[in-house]
């Protein structure tokens, strides 16, 4: 645990995390490698790789008061590091907002983790496949909250095809199969995957032209 930043428990403070969002809270507690801020609202865990910077704030500009409910997800078994491997296995068949990418949070349920990604069943966009590399926050939700009002019981959902323990990989499972990348935001791609060789993705557009893309920069992938 970095002890400079733990010594900022419980002061307010201002993180810019990639992307050139801000995000304004109490520092609650601090990981191996993400921090943990309460808004007022929500407590967000933030990945470490993706804060650019941070500062305290003064009190008067940003005012909040901490909930007596304790926040969800601590630390590991057997008192583990709090890091974000133990966050998301906390949270799997838990409903929760995520933050990828162009303002366009995602609200579901983590179904399964990998080695470098996770199943995720959001109401939206059914079935998906996420890169924690790309992971900006994460918000678990209060006990008895739903998605949009709904009544899915998250917990009965099972874990989607074969294993498959890389992302890469899992990407591979697609080809020839129509899919989108990125969720539709403005990096998005949408097409049949026809080859999958070391990085480089390619995949056929609409009109038979082609994008050749870069698997490290792929957020999110699923099929339509």
């Amino acid at each position: 645990m970095n002890k400079t930043i733990q010594s900022l428990i419980k002061k307010f403070v201002q993180i810019e995390v990639s992307g050139k969002k801000i995000l304004k809270g109490t520092l609650i507690d601090v990981g191996t490698d993400l921090l943990v801020i309460f808004n007022g609202t929500d407590y967000i865990y933030i990945p470490i790789n993706h804060i650019q910077c941070f500062c305290v704030i003064q009190k008067n500009e940003f005012d909040t008061v901490l909930t007596t409910e304790s926040y969800s997800i601590k630390s590991g078994e057997n008192n583990a590091n709090l890091s974000l491997e133990v966050t998301l296995k906390q949270a799997e068949g838990k409903n929760s907002e995520i933050y990828l990418t162009d303002d366009q949070p995602l609200h579901g349920c983590i179904i399964r983790i990998m080695k470098d990604y996770f199943e995720f069943y959001s109401p939206v966009y059914k079935t998906m496949y996420i890169s924690i590399n790309h992971l900006k926050w994460l918000i678990p939700y209060t006990t008895n909250e739903a998605p949009y009002g709904l009544n899915n019981n998250y917990s009965k959902l099972s874990a989607n095809g074969t294993h498959v323990n890389t992302f890469k990989t899992r990407i591979e499972q697609f080809i020839d199969k129509m899919i989108v990348f990125n969720i539709g935001g403005s990096k998005s791609h949408i097409g049949k995957i026809k080859n999958v060789e070391e990085q480089v993705i390619e995949l056929e557009k609409a009109r038979a032209t082609k994008d050749y893309l870069n698997i490290d920069h792929i957020k999110t992938i699923h099929e339509v």
